[in-house]
């Protein structure tokens, strides 16, 4: 059930915090003849950062010229496959709710569902540590990329030390962070369901029939002992009571030809 309730909301925040982020930094320059200056340039970039493609204009501090730089590095594969992963993720679960609620005897049915659902769920929490990782090492890059005093550097201008660059400021990367966690939060939410989907499985089942079924038989070998050693015990107490009532008989008829014996030879 926690499954079915916090997967998709956690997908849903893994991918709308690193899929629906932008961000700005703002660099001046401060040429030697204030008429050329810029003391306050925006440079915007979102997702899937390709920051190679991001462009903004500089003054060269040579009368009104002006260059256009680009920012460095492509980032978009780590982004791009951790929101993948989340959206997949997004439509499984809506899915596997759809199941386990209104179509539940068909997910029983031959143990099919269950061990399709078990493969999946392994799989997304394999992709899931992967995405993770490999976004969280993308969004260190793209930190150090749009850092403003990095930035700064690119700008030939600022190379001239009677030139004066500096950083105003940076990006906000509190909801790139939180995609991050999201993320890892993620795997551990589809890690821990394996053992419940594995439950559903006919091989936990399969294993757990075995074992009663081992029990079941240890106790029966018991009980079989048992009655075999109390029927053996009957028999022999049978013997000796019929062996008793055998010598009593035996006794009696003695007893009674000894004294019927005087009475005859008595008549006689």
């Amino acid at each position: 059930m926690c499954m079915v309730i916090f997967a998709p909301l956690f997908a849903i925040f893994a991918f709308a915090t690193c899929g629906g982020y932008s961000g700005q930094m703002r660099v001046s320059v401060d040429c030697i003849n204030k008429s050329d200056s810029n003391l306050s340039i925006a440079i915007n970039f979102a997702y899937p950062f390709r920051l190679n493609q991001v462009e903004f204009d500089v003054p060269m501090c040579e009368g009104r010229r002006q260059e256009r730089l680009y920012l460095i590095g492509d980032f978009s594969s780590s982004a791009e496959f951790f929101v993948t992963i989340a959206v997949f993720s997004f439509l499984y679960s809506l899915l596997a709710t759809v199941v386990y609620i209104f179509f539940q005897n068909k997910y029983r049915e031959n143990n099919r569902g269950p061990l399709i659902d078990f493969i999946v769920t392994v799989v997304f929490s394999f992709m899931w540590l992967v995405s993770s990782s490999a976004w969280a090492k993308g969004l260190s890059d793209v930190k150090a990329a749009t850092d403003p005093d990095e930035v700064v550097l690119l700008v030939s201008a600022c190379k001239v030390q009677t030139n004066k660059c500096s950083s105003l400021y940076g990006p906000r990367w509190s909801g790139l962070n939180t995609s991050v966690v999201f993320g890892y939060l993620n795997f551990v939410l589809w890690a821990g369901n394996i053992w419940f989907v594995f439950k559903e499985t006919g091989w936990h089942k399969g294993g757990a029939a075995r074992y009663p079924a081992s029990s079941l038989e240890k106790q029966t070998t018991a009980f079989n002992q048992q009655v075999y050693n109390q029927g053996s015990f009957d028999q022999s107490g049978a013997t000796f009571t019929g062996t008793g009532d055998f010598a009593q008989s035996e006794y009696s008829q003695v007893g009674n030809y000894s004294s019927s014996g005087p009475i005859s030879y008595t008549n006689q």
